[in-house]
């Protein structure tokens, strides 16, 4: 498991096998899954000091995450039932 904090096996674990099948199955939900991955990892290393930033830059980050993190539960959820 990784140590990176808010990947999505950590913020949906009643749903990892769900990821998953749209991953393999749904092009735009892996394109999402990429992009939140990509960005969580900005995130981390930016808190982390391994690639500083300012705030106001910091605080993009973690907006345009949440975002996607919205736009991927929306998937989740739609395909839940």
């Amino acid at each position: 498991m990784s140590h990176t904090p808010h990947e999505l096996a950590e913020e949906f674990p009643d749903h990892i096998e769900q990821m998953h099948a749209l991953k393999v199955g749904d092009a735009h939900f892996a394109s999402l899954a990429d992009k939140y991955h990509e960005l969580n990892r900005a995130v981390h290393r930016a808190e982390t000091n391994v690639e500083p930033t300012d705030d106001a830059h910091m605080a993009e980050l973690r907006k345009e995450r949440l975002g996607l993190k919205d736009e991927i539960w929306s998937l989740l959820s739609k395909t839940d039932a």
